[in-house]
């Protein structure tokens, strides 16, 4: 745990720095095909809709404390299912308290229904009636159309929450991007898995929005606050909000593990030693969509908002900057000009320039040469020329007039 903890030290101080943002082929790539076989997955299979979406027949059967196990669930379920009957092929079969089961099955004739009843009779020995009850389907599509409802207006206000607490709708949809992409794959996954889609299926679903929701905002504060100084940090829009990621790393993936870990245990004993369906059902949405909500928080996210941020004014004179840096820094001196033979006078390191070059076509050679007049300089910085107290005269050594030192005994005669 110690290193880990330095690790995450390192990670929001920046000393170490995971490229979660740049890599923009490899996580489209990924999302790209996780979305692609989920839907594939839900085309080609589709949902297992339970009875109260299709209507059916639900068989209460009451028994003695000791067979309401899910041994005897099992053993009734195999039961039902050879007894030949069409829609009777895959029920469901569970526990209700302690002194009855439940055995659900899709719509029969009364004909078949007699036969399943006295299936069950011979299987587990009953302490009452058995009671039948018909679902009908109508139930199911009103809780469908509630929970289309319910999805809708909380997209609806959790995205203009988003873009007023940002003042950014472009962070509104990136999290809706990433918020597509964790319901996909979480249906995708719960139709390879074969569930019944139950009510509780259904809002598992709905919980799931709220947590990926959550985790993506939680990511996005921080990118706004790394983006709010890029300037003065020196920093591009990209390079700020993967520092965001790696800031928040380690607490989403803290918070997904805690999170994660009872769902897992609910999910293992519903499905492996209670059948439980209503569990199991609720804990397999929760599970995959939970985890699938920490990755597109990580890799989706900030990857999308970065690409929607690219062409904004401020974005690209920072990637510039970058550049410019960059450049500057891999060569200190790719400033300065190389030496070529039409470079100006004052430019030539020798100082041997031809004669034509320095005084030009139309000048006699013969002419003494003379340096051109120096711009004058602000007191106090470099050398400033003094004014003339004295003779001055040409001097062929230096190319210059130089002041002349006289004698004491002349100094003041003529």
């Amino acid at each position: 745990m110690g290193k880990f903890s330095r690790l995450g030290n390192d990670l929001y101080g920046g000393r170490k720095s995971i490229d979660f943002v740049h890599g923009r082929v490899l996580w489209y790539l990924v999302s790209t095909v996780l979305v692609a076989a989920a839907i594939g997955i839900l085309v080609i299979k589709g949902l297992n809709f339970g009875i109260e979406f299709t209507g059916g027949t639900q068989y209460r059967v009451p028994v003695a404390a000791a067979d309401a196990t899910q041994e005897r669930a099992d053993e009734l379920r195999e039961a039902v299912a050879d007894v030949g009957i069409e829609n009777a092929e895959a029920p469901t079969v569970t526990t209700a308290g302690d002194d009855s089961l439940l055995v659900q099955v899709e719509e029969l004739t009364q004909d078949e229904s007699d036969q399943l009843v006295e299936a069950i009779e011979a299987t587990v020995p009953t302490t009452g009636e058995i009671s039948q009850d018909e679902i009908s389907a109508s139930w199911g599509e009103q809780v469908a159309e509630r929970a289309i409802l319910g999805v809708i207006v909380f997209l609806v206000l959790v995205l203009i929450f988003i873009a007023l607490y940002f003042r950014e709708w472009k962070m509104s949809v990136a999290s809706f991007v990433a918020l597509a992409h964790d319901v996909i794959i979480t249906v995708g996954v719960y139709s390879l898995s074969g569930f019944q889609v139950t009510p509780s299926a259904v809002t598992g679903l709905l919980a799931i929005l709220g947590f990926s929701l959550y985790d993506t905002v939680v990511v996005f504060d921080k990118v706004k606050e790394n983006t709010s100084a890029m300037r003065e940090n020196r920093q591009t829009y990209a390079e700020a909000a993967n520092l965001a990621v790696n800031q928040t790393l380690v607490r989403s993936i803290n918070t997904g593990i805690v999170a994660l870990i009872p769902i897992g245990a609910i999910l293992f004993t519903s499905a492996v030693l209670l059948g439980a369906s209503s569990l199991q059902d609720l804990a397999l949405s929760q599970f995959v969509g939970m985890a699938v909500g920490v990755y597109s928080s990580i890799f989706l996210a900030p990857r999308v908002l970065v690409h929607l941020k690219a062409n904004e004014t401020e974005v690209v004179l920072a990637e510039r900057r970058a550049k410019a840096r960059a450049r500057a820094a891999a060569d200190r001196y790719a400033a300065v000009p190389a030496f070529t033979e039409d470079l100006p006078v004052g430019s030539d390191p020798d100082g041997a320039d031809d004669d034509d070059d320095l005084l030009g076509d139309d000048e006699p050679l013969d002419q003494p040469r003379v340096a051109p007049q120096r711009a004058s300089e602000a007191l106090g910085r470099g050398r400033v020329v003094p004014e003339q107290t004295r003779p001055v005269r040409q001097s062929q050594s230096s190319g210059r007039q130089q002041p002349t030192r006289q004698p004491r005994s002349k100094r003041g005669k003529k």
